[in-house]
C-alpha cells in the first residue's frame, strides 16, 4: 500500500469514526466532519446500542493501531487486575512502547512510531526493543539508537517538528526531545490520556460478547 493510500484510508477511516487518526485527517475532518460517501451528510435513525458500543471499540482500536485480537488480549488482563476495568484497559494500552514515542512527539502518528519500533530504531534502558506492543514500566527510559538519531525522521522530532500538531506531553513522562530521550515516570491514569473513547461502552461490548 503507497503512503497516498495509506492517508487516505486513514482519513476515510477519521471520518467513519469521528475522530482524527492522523493530523492530516484532523484537518480534513475540519471541512468535512461527516462521515465519508453519499449519505454522510444526511441524517440517520438512532444508532442501535450494539452499534454504539461496536463504534466506540472501534475508535480505541483505531486510536492504537492495533489488531482485533491485540484489543480483547489487553481488555481480559484489565478485566483481571483490580480498579474499573475499562481505565485499566486505556492505561494499559498507553504503556505501550509505540503509544509513548508518540505521546512524546517523537513519531508524528502511531503507524510512524510502530514503525520506527519495527526497524530497531528504538532501545529502553540500553536494549533493542522491536516490538511497538512492548510495556514499558515506570521508570524505564526510551531513547533512540545512536546511529539512527541523525536520520532525517529523528532530526525533525527532535526539533520539536511534530509538537504543533500532537496534544500537549502528558504528565506521566518526562520527555527531553532534543535528546530524543522518553521516561516513563509513572503509571498513566485515564484522565490524562488523550484518546477520545467512551471507556464503559467498550466493556460493555466484550462483556456481551
Amino acid at each position: 500500500m503507497s503512503k497516498t493510500t495509506r492517508t487516505r484510508s486513514k482519513t476515510r477511516l477519521s471520518r467513519a469514526l469521528g475522530i482524527p487518526l492522523t493530523p492530516k485527517a484532523a484537518k480534513y475532518l475540519e471541512k468535512r466532519p461527516y462521515a465519508p460517501g453519499e449519505h454522510g451528510r444526511t441524517k440517520k435513525k438512532a444508532d442501535s446500542d450494539f452499534a454504539v458500543r461496536l463504534r466506540e471499540k472501534q475508535r480505541l482500536r483505531a486510536q492504537y493501531g492495533i489488531r482485533e485480537a491485540q484489543l480483547r488480549k489487553t481488555f481480559q488482563e484489565a478485566k483481571r487486575a483490580e480498579g474499573l476495568t475499562g481505565e485499566n484497559l486505556v492505561e494499559l494500552l498507553e504503556m505501550r512502547l509505540d503509544a509513548l514515542l508518540l505521546r512524546a512527539g517523537v513519531a508524528r502518528t502511531i503507524a510512524q512510531s510502530r514503525q520506527m519500533v519495527v526497524h530497531r530504531h528504538i532501545l529502553v534502558n540500553g536494549q533493542r526493543v522491536d516490538r511497538p506492543s512492548f510495556r514499558v514500566k515506570p521508570g524505564q527510559m526510551i531513547h533512540v539508537h545512536p546511529k539512527s538519531e541523525l536520520t532525517e525522521p529523528f532530526q525533525v522530532a527532535a526539533a520539536g517538528g511534530h509538537v504543533d500538531v500532537l496534544p500537549p506531553v502528558p504528565g506521566y513522562i518526562d520527555v527531553q526531545l532534543d535528546k530524543l530521550q522518553v521516561t516513563l515516570v509513572r503509571r498513566p491514569k485515564r484522565a490524562e490520556v488523550p484518546v477520545t473513547c467512551e471507556v464503559q461502552l467498550v466493556v460493555e461490548y466484550y462483556a456481551a460478547r
